[in-house]
């Protein structure tokens, strides 16, 4: 990667010199450097962020708090580069990941190389309210994973979205929007994609994966957009809500978890099987006040992965459904206090797993919003016949 950030900061220094772009410096948290050539035909903004966590988790059995462990690590490092080519109905974004988590997950399908790229995709807005993406980005599945990861509300995401969510893939989404009398407005989201996830480079292991998405905001659009933020930090003068559905179908997926978790692997080379995921969530806040509430469901026509003669390989589908609610307030102060609650709640007799709820509490100062904030929080996880567990975290995000 030293390689990319000499060519960056050469090819900054070659725009400089030939002074072909009118260079602005924006305020903190508005990216590092932003370039606009003369004759407005393109731009480009830089930013860079980083999260720095630390964290602690204690078994809890009989009574008893045993096996602490403490972990403290560099959670995300990124660069972020996006602006238009032509025109501003012409956007595009790239998002790499530096960090060792941001890389992890290399097998032989990624050619054993670190997955450094999260975004590489095209906006076209082709007519009126219709924009055609192309490329590799998130999908539009629930709501709580669209978010950025440097607009959490909390230290991290919840456990539904570790189990459920459907993240980021390669391919092509249609999205619309429209608007009835003056406030309701409905948003339409469709996504074909490959259905084996991010940086895979060996072609299509399966079948493809078809994702549909309805946003319904029947108060009016929210200030900025900020439903896809955690907190109420634009502290809305009027109650806004956003309820929606996403329907995801990876037909023929490879994986335990649709395009995420484990491939599964038998004599013949995957076990194939289709497989629903099924998200309904909500999003209301109205002054200092905000809640999140989803529902995650998944099934498949056969979950357990078999080789040819009909003995399973061990992997198994992870069929089930989840739940997560949660809730903040923000003080004048901006110091806020939030609770979240998740349930995750697989089909046992398939999976063989417990049943999971996790009780959280959390404590975040915003020093300037998301960009430069100290978050906290305090988590109880039970399971159903199994040791429970605490967690602690803190973390600071720095997002120019």
């Amino acid at each position: 990667m030293k390689y990319v950030a000499t060519a960056i900061m050469l090819y900054f220094c070659t725009c400089t010199i030939v002074n072909a772009q009118e260079i602005k410096v924006p305020p903190f948290g508005k990216g590092i450097l932003n370039f606009t050539q003369k004759d407005s035909t393109w731009s480009m903004k830089f930013a860079a962020r980083m999260q720095l966590l630390g964290s602690g988790t204690w078994n809890k059995s009989e009574g008893e708090i045993t096996d602490f462990k403490s972990d403290f690590l560099v959670r995300r490092a990124r660069l972020k580069f996006d602006g238009f080519v032509l025109s501003k109905k012409l956007v595009y974004k790239i998002e790499i990941g530096l960090s060792n988590r941001d890389i992890s997950g290399g097998s032989i399908y990624t050619n054993n190389t670190p997955r450094y790229i999260y975004d590489a995709v095209i906006k076209w807005n082709f007519y009126k309210n219709f924009t055609l993406w192309f490329g590799q980005t998130k999908l539009p599945g629930n709501i709580e994973r669209v978010i950025s990861s440097g607009n959490l509300q909390l230290v991290d995401r919840s456990l539904l979205n570790a189990q459920f969510n459907i993240d980021r893939d390669i391919g092509a989404q249609l999205r619309h929007h429209h608007t009835f009398g003056n406030n309701f407005t409905i948003r339409e989201k469709f996504a074909f994609s490959q259905g084996d996830g991010r940086n895979v480079v060996v072609g299509n292991l399966g079948g493809y994966q078809y994702t549909s998405r309805l946003e319904l905001l029947p108060l009016g659009e929210f200030k900025d957009d900020n439903e896809y933020e955690g907190s109420a930090l634009d502290r809305e003068e009027k109650p806004k809500l956003l309820v929606a559905a996403t329907y995801d179908f990876n037909n023929n997926a490879v994986k335990t978890r649709s395009n995420q978790g484990v491939y599964m692997e038998n004599d013949e080379g995957f076990y194939e099987t289709n497989i629903s995921t099924l998200f309904a969530d909500v999003i209301f806040k109205y002054r200092g006040f905000s809640f999140m509430g989803e529902y995650a469901d998944r099934n498949a026509d056969d979950p357990i992965a078999k080789n040819s003669d009909g003995t399973p390989t061990g992997e198994i589908v992870q069929v089930g459904n989840g739940v997560n609610l949660q809730a903040g307030y923000l003080f004048k102060s901006n110091w806020e206090v939030s609770t979240r609650y998740s349930n995750i709640d697989l089909d046992r007799a398939i999976t063989r797993k417990s049943t999971e709820n996790q009780y959280t509490v959390g404590l975040s100062k915003y020093i300037v919003g998301h960009k430069l904030k100290v978050q906290t929080d305090f988590s109880y996880l039970s399971v159903f016949a199994d040791n429970d567990e605490l967690m602690a975290r803190l973390q600071v995000e720095l997002h120019f």
